[in-house]
């Protein structure tokens, strides 16, 4: 079984460049508002979806709002078989303040 790995935002940015998926398990309307640009929202309805189309042996990034959640979320993940998952350190705010360009907004709820 694997275990999920922590990911700081300047690392995660270069994942991401070569490939890796972000989820976001922040509430709707947060993740409405502003998440990391190319990022998917998971929840406990689209999890079951998620894991049926997902590739176990990419790499997977999550993230909530500072970083703590996420750590409960990517073990979970880990233990479903996904090989290659990450916590992000500082989670969405962290990553706010970093890269505030790589940020995109849904449409209204």
């Amino acid at each position: 079984m694997s275990e999920f790995k922590r990911i700081d935002p300047v690392s995660a940015r270069a994942l991401i460049a070569e490939g890796a998926a972000v989820v976001d398990i922040r509430d709707p309307q947060s993740y409405a508002l502003g998440h990391i640009a190319g990022s998917a929202h998971l929840d406990n309805h689209s999890l079951p979806d998620f894991i049926a189309a997902a590739d176990f042996d990419s790499p997977l990034i999550v993230t909530c709002y500072h970083g703590h959640s996420s750590q409960s979320a990517a073990a979970y993940l880990a233990h479903q078989g996904f090989s290659d998952v990450y916590s992000l350190d500082g989670g969405f705010e962290g990553w706010r303040g970093l890269f505030p360009g790589e940020v995109e907004a849904s449409e209204p709820l």
